[in-house]
């Protein structure tokens, strides 16, 4: 089975698996998600969405956000890990967006990877859910299980995109990375599967006949 054809199986079954799929991390605003997606390096979701109401219960714009200051804003994401440096990374940005960009979000990678604390996946996430422009962000999900479907030698996060983006359509980037992320989470986990015990499609498609595990690199 080539390439394109481990693209249609895994498409077909994600699919099916996930017609609807929803955004991961709850926000009501593009600016919401850009803290959202920030918070949630070394993170889980679910943790991140824990603790993002208390935050935009007291600040949920650019300005709200300054007012409430570092040490507030360390204080309150503290549970999401690396606080200190997330907080600083939140604050700055947030001065940068009322400065250069009149309190909002700009709308393209160049600029968003500008910002403190904003890297490729990151931007790729808000110009994605956010911007619905096409993107496919990297997680350690999407990384482990194009590695395990054979649809990229992984050798870098970025390599793993790249390799992505040439065998999927761009119509389905936006859809597919998150389907990925879900399946990865509830089926194919790092622990729970090597590639050899799925019992679910696409895995059981496409590793019906596999003896020895697989190893995957990580990000």
């Amino acid at each position: 089975m080539n390439k394109s054809e481990r693209a249609l199986v895994i498409t077909k079954s994600l699919n099916e698996l996930y017609p609807n799929p929803p955004i991961p991390l709850n926000h009501d605003s593009i600016f919401t998600l850009l803290i959202a997606v920030i918070l949630s390096a070394q993170c889980t979701d679910k943790r991140v969405n824990q603790i993002t109401p208390l935050l935009f219960r007291k600040a949920d714009n650019p300005k709200s956000m300054i007012n409430l200051g570092v040490k507030e804003i360390r204080s309150i994401i503290r549970p999401c890990g690396l606080s200190p440096k997330k907080s600083e990374s939140i604050y700055n940005l947030s001065k940068i967006l009322i400065k250069k960009y009149d309190g909002n979000v700009p709308e393209s990678f160049e600029d968003l990877e500008s910002l403190p604390g904003v890297g490729h996946k990151t931007a790729s996430v808000v110009m994605s859910q956010g911007f619905e422009h096409p993107a496919f962000p990297v997680d350690t999900h999407v990384h482990r299980l194009a590695q395990r479907w054979k649809l990229t030698n992984g050798k870098s996060v970025l390599q793993t995109e790249k390799d992505l983006k040439r065998i999927f359509p761009k119509s389905d980037w936006n859809r597919l990375h998150i389907q990925i992320i879900l399946y990865g989470r509830e089926f194919c986990t790092a622990r729970g599967c090597n590639g050899t015990s799925c019992r679910e499609k696409p895995c059981l498609v496409l590793n019906a006949n596999r003896k020895r595990p697989i190893k995957t690199k990580k990000q």
